[in-house]
């Protein structure tokens, strides 16, 4: 097979950023996904919607006038957050609410403290049919990072799952068997994004030969063992599981420094790294659910109408961006070659 069509995608879990680069990533996306759920950990962080609405202005005229592209805002919860809040979000059309555990990655240091008194905003979440979005980890200080998806499953989300039946939940990014299971078992109402990079990489890309901070993200890299049953995961074609890049650029300076960031910068060539690890899996025939069918399902939102092509010729990934600023971005996967590129219409 030299080409393939599919149902135009979207992206369900990405960082944007703000300022001078969003003319970097939203046209990076927006050239092949129609819709993007948009990541509220800016800072300050975006909690109201007035805010949401500011920032899908911002993220609209940074978007190329050729495509038809659309955000998909989301808001960020706090202990402050209301009952009164989610249901002014909801009548603005503003999809999901994301729960970060605090301190658990860029920007987070706002986020929930206490589970336990964000309940009666769930319940309304759930009533309004809002999405809850889930950054899956403890952040307890004596739980070993490689266990804090498993931790965070155990004692919190099989709890929100069981309290609020009806409260749609898209466990987001997962990096573990564990995760892959438990979304499995859950009813209809829960789901799970899945990034490129933790279906192509493990902590060897992390750790082997030296630490390599552009494989590095939140929630970690994970042992080969788990990176493989995520991969066994999209590879059965169930539509609980949906793509999500978690595309989260940083400048090169501050991946390369002594406390790196986390975050892999995928936007540029994600649905080309998806198309290349559906093809490893001899499953290309799945990638189309995954891309364009799956996640619109679970949001209650119409698929797209319009189907992009890709075709099949080897290019390779450039070593760095230049922002208008003069600073640069590693893209994920740089240098590397892939065997699907998006095809631009004559």
């Amino acid at each position: 097979m030299q080409e393939f069509s599919i149902l135009a995608p979207d992206d369900w879990h990405l960082h944007f950023r703000d300022g001078d680069m969003l003319n970097e990533t939203v046209p990076a996306t927006a050239r092949c996904f129609k819709r993007a759920i948009v990541m509220p950990n800016l800072a300050p962080p975006i909690v109201n919607t007035k805010m949401a609405l500011a920032y899908k202005a911002r993220i609209l005229a940074a978007t190329p006038a050729e495509h038809d592209f659309s955000p998909l805002m989301t808001l960020y919860l706090t202990d402050n957050t209301s009952s009164e809040d989610i249901i002014e979000a909801s009548k603005a059309g503003i999809v999901a609410a994301k729960l970060y555990p605090a301190g658990a990655t860029t920007n987070s240091d706002a986020a929930v403290s206490s589970l336990e008194n964000l309940y009666p905003v769930l319940q309304t979440m759930s009533e309004v049919k809002m999405r809850l979005l889930v950054h899956g980890e403890v952040t307890d200080s004596h739980v070993d990072i490689f266990d804090r998806e498993k931790v965070f499953i155990d004692q919190k989300l099989s709890i929100i799952t069981e309290r609020f039946k009806d409260l749609k939940v898209v466990f987001e990014h997962i990096t573990t068997a564990d995760a892959a299971q438990f979304v499995l078992d859950s009813s209809e109402n829960v789901a799970a994004t899945i990034t490129p990079q933790h279906l192509l990489l493990n902590r060897n890309d992390l750790l082997v030969g030296g630490i390599r901070p552009h494989n590095f993200c939140l929630p970690v890299l994970k042992r080969n063992t788990h990176q493989e049953a995520l991969r066994q995961a999209v590879a059965s074609g169930s539509n609980k599981f949906f793509l999500g890049t978690d595309s989260a650029p940083h400048e090169k300076q501050q991946k390369e420094s002594a406390c790196g960031c986390a975050g892999c910068y995928s936007a540029w060539s994600a649905i080309e790294l998806y198309a290349q690890i559906f093809d490893e899996l001899n499953e290309l025939d799945k990638l189309e659910g995954f891309a364009s069918h799956y996640g619109p399902d679970f949001y209650g939102l119409p698929r797209n109408k319009e189907h992009i092509t890709l075709e099949r010729h080897e290019w390779q990934v450039p070593s760095e961006c230049t922002l208008k600023n003069g600073e640069s971005i590693v893209p994920f996967y740089a240098g590397s070659t892939l065997n699907w590129r998006l095809k631009i219409p004559q």
